[in-house]
This record gives structure tokens, C-alpha cells and sequence, in this order.
């Protein structure tokens, strides 16, 4: 994952600007609205990447404060979103000893690529998650409803252009794991074309392994189907009496 939040994170407004995630951010806020999250709700995202959602989210949850384990990825998020707390860590190890009344986690959690490492996800989501809060987990993919497709992206900004190919692997039976191939394409001014490309390993799991780890964490948890054919949890901490 160097190149692309490594290498190319001067380059993330091309290559997932924040108008991208308007429609999709404004599902996120009327789902966590409507489970009750207050009106002056925090919020803890973990894998913030580019900051493209936390865009969109810091003006319906305040304070909010957003983790990768990406520096380059953690400065385009402080341009675009200064009034946000930013901090570099694992979303597996991080201990903040800080808990919210929100925990997001968006398509960073495709990186949990074994159950152990999905488990300590979720186990960090639960520690900062207030009593009675919600934590909203959105894989791009479950195992059930997993499909290898091919996408071509990219745009023209500030004297540069860029365009990149995604294309998702077809995953074996019984897989518990996905392969990314990108190839991204970079001009500048009329410079020649840049190629560069990079394979990501990503977690695919069944829905039953997810609510199996959330309820052994302790989170009572809903799965919310989306218009993009993803199944999100949707995971509640409990009011301990």
C-alpha cells in the first residue's frame, strides 16, 4: 500500500476528492441519526485516509477525531479538514483512553485481512465506544455478496491529470481474502505519462464470522444493506446497568 497512501497521497484529490462521498456521507448521517446519535455527538474514525469523508461528517458530529496509520494520508486530511483532531495509529493497537459517542470505520476495514486482525478492529472500536454508543462498520464486501469487477477513475486538477484502473479479482470458494490489482497513470504539465501500479490484499469475511467477532466484543449490532450492495453494521455498546 506504499504507492497508493504512500507515494500518490500528494495526489489523493485526484484520485478520491471529497465530492465523491456527498451522497454516500449523507447515508451514513440520516443512519446514525436515526439510531439515536445527539445532536453534539464525537466521533472517532478509524482509517480516516484522505479525509474525504470526515469532509462531509464534521458538520453534522463535533469534535471529531480521525486515525491512519498513513502520515501522507493523515496531512491531505489536516488541509482539508483543520478543525478535526488528527493522529497516526493502527486501527488494531490504538488506545486513545478517550471513548466517543460515535466509532466509524469505512472501506479501511477491508485491510483487517485475517479474523485476528478484524477482531482487534472491532475490540478498538468497542473500547472508545461510550456506553450506549454506535460504531458503523462499511466493508466494501461481505464473502456473500462479493463480486470481482473493473473500474476506471481518475481526473484532471491544478496542471496535473491522473487516471488509474481498479480491478477486483475474482476470490476462490471458501476464500477469506480478496486481490486488488491498480495501475495508476500520472501526467503532469506534458511531462510523459508516469506508470506505476500495486497489488492490495484485502479481508473478505461472511456475515456471520462479523456478527459472531461484534457480539463477542460486546456490540449488539444490526447489518443495514445500502444502495451500493454492501451489508454495513450498524453495532450498538450496550448501557451496562
Amino acid at each position: 500500500m506504499e504507492v497508493l497512501y504512500g507515494q500518490l497521497a500528494d495526489w489523493w484529490l485526484l484520485i478520491s476528492p471529497p465530492e465523491d462521498y456527498g451522497e454516500e456521507a449523507a447515508f451514513y448521517i440520516n443512519l446514525l441519526s436515526q439510531a439515536g446519535a445527539p445532536q453534539d455527538a464525537s466521533l472517532l474514525e478509524l482509517g480516516s485516509g484522505g479525509g474525504s469523508n470526515a469532509f462531509h461528517l464534521k458538520h453534522r458530529f463535533s469534535p471529531m477525531t480521525l486515525t491512519d496509520v498513513s502520515a501522507g494520508m493523515l496531512e491531505q486530511s489536516r488541509a482539508l479538514n483543520p478543525e478535526c483532531e488528527h493522529l497516526l495509529g493502527d486501527m488494531r493497537l490504538l488506545r486513545l483512553n478517550r471513548q466517543f459517542d460515535v466509532v466509524f470505520i469505512h472501506d479501511a476495514i477491508d485491510y483487517m485481512v485475517t479474523e485476528d486482525d478484524l477482531r482487534a478492529a472491532i475490540e478498538t472500536a468497542f473500547v472508545h465506544c461510550k456506553p450506549g454508543g454506535l460504531a458503523l462498520f462499511v466493508p466494501d464486501h461481505v464473502h456473500e455478496k462479493f463480486e470481482p469487477g473493473t473500474s476506471l477513475e481518475g481526473r484532471d486538477r491544478d496542471g496535473r491529470q491522473l487516471r488509474y484502473v481498479e480491478w477486483t479479482l475474482e476470490a476462490m470458494p471458501g476464500a477469506s481474502q480478496y486481490t486488488v490489482e491498480y495501475v495508476f497513470m500520472l501526467r503532469q504539465s506534458d511531462a510523459p505519462v508516469q506508470v506505476l501500479r500495486e497489488t492490495h490484499i484485502c479481508g473478505l469475511f461472511e456475515g456471520t464470522t462479523w456478527l459472531r467477532l461484534l457480539g463477542e466484543a460486546g456490540f449488539e449490532t444490526k447489518v443495514i444493506p445500502d444502495d451500493y450492495n454492501r451489508d454495513q453494521f450498524l453495532a450498538r455498546r450496550p448501557v451496562k446497568a
